[in-house]
């Protein structure tokens, strides 16, 4: 090892030595070699549901909702790199900040689709039962969304750049946790918006969309779990306990993401709150227009 590493503490596997490359970091950032099986395993399913919302997304035109499609994309990606560092070098400083960021950043995308529910179902339902305009939930959300995944996109790349310098990445962290920090509160709020449009159309509503709101609320729950755990994460500072330990990062990051996916495989917007064209064409959504009289 050379003598720019001697000095660094962190994780070094005794069975994986270190390459001799400018690339390779000094320690395992990870603060563990990655598990290959959870690498595929990741790329299956994540790879099975593109196909799957894909789809639903072509059959259904539901465009607001394509967002997913980045989302699962990215996922994939994220993923692909944890293989490659499973199986190729651990160390790798490229390979870290790839599969770093892209999953990072992959479940923003979930909730930009997340928050485009809110005018469908405002469009169902009534907008009276609505804290604000559907306009005005989607695009203040959005932009918050926009600011959040500015923000740890940066902080990302510096994390990255920091320890192929063999810098401290304290201050790269910090913005990193700024970005964490503004989106788990911005979707707190609209949480709050959500429940309060559910609670007061309660009354009002068939059992297919309580059914469908039900879902809704569980993936963004998921979601929502995830974005805490990669706050609390960050915040306790990188090669700490929660960044470090691989079970976590499968239970709290790996499948919150899963489900939330997979649940809108079976709940989704196309099949349970209707096409853009039959909105269009009669107000309804799918199933009151499979209902109508023939």
């Amino acid at each position: 090892m050379s003598d720019t590493c001697s000095n660094v503490q962190g994780y070094v596997d005794p069975n994986w030595p270190r390459p001799d490359d400018d690339g390779s970091s000094c320690i395992i950032i990870y603060g563990y070699v990655p598990s290959f099986a959870l690498g595929v395993l990741g790329v299956v399913l994540f790879t099975t549901a593109l196909v799957a919302h894909s789809y639903l997304l072509s059959r259904y035109r539901t465009w607001y909702f394509s967002t997913v499609i980045v989302g699962t994309v990215m996922e994939i990606i994220g993923y692909i790199f944890r293989i490659l560092a499973s199986k190729k070098n651990p160390y790798s400083v490229a390979y870290f900040v790839g599969q770093y960021f892209c999953i990072v950043v992959a479940p923003v995308f979930y909730s930009a689709a997340i928050y485009t529910l809110i005018t469908p179902m405002t469009k169902r339902i009534g907008r009276e039962y609505a804290p604000l305009s559907p306009k005005v939930i989607l695009w203040t959300f959005i932009i918050c969304d926009i600011i959040a995944t500015t923000i740890q996109m940066t902080g990302a790349g510096l994390i990255g750049r920091a320890y192929s310098d063999g810098k401290d990445p304290t201050t790269p962290n910090n913005i990193l946790l700024a970005g964490l920090a503004f989106q788990v509160f911005s979707f707190a709020v609209f949480i709050f918006c959500l429940l309060f449009f559910l609670v007061r159309s309660r009354n009002t509503t068939d059992r297919h969309f309580k059914i469908f709101s039900t879902a809704v609320l569980v993936a963004t729950l998921a979601v929502y779990l995830r974005t805490c755990i990669r706050l609390a994460e960050t915040a306790e500072g990188l090669l700490e306990f929660l960044s470090t330990h691989e079970a976590i990062f499968g239970c709290l990051e790996f499948l919150p993401i899963v489900i939330a996916v997979y649940i809108f495989v079976y709940w989704h917007p196309g099949r349970w709150l209707g096409s853009e064209s039959i909105h269009k064409k009669t107000g309804k959504s799918e199933l009151e227009v499979s209902q109508l009289p023939r």
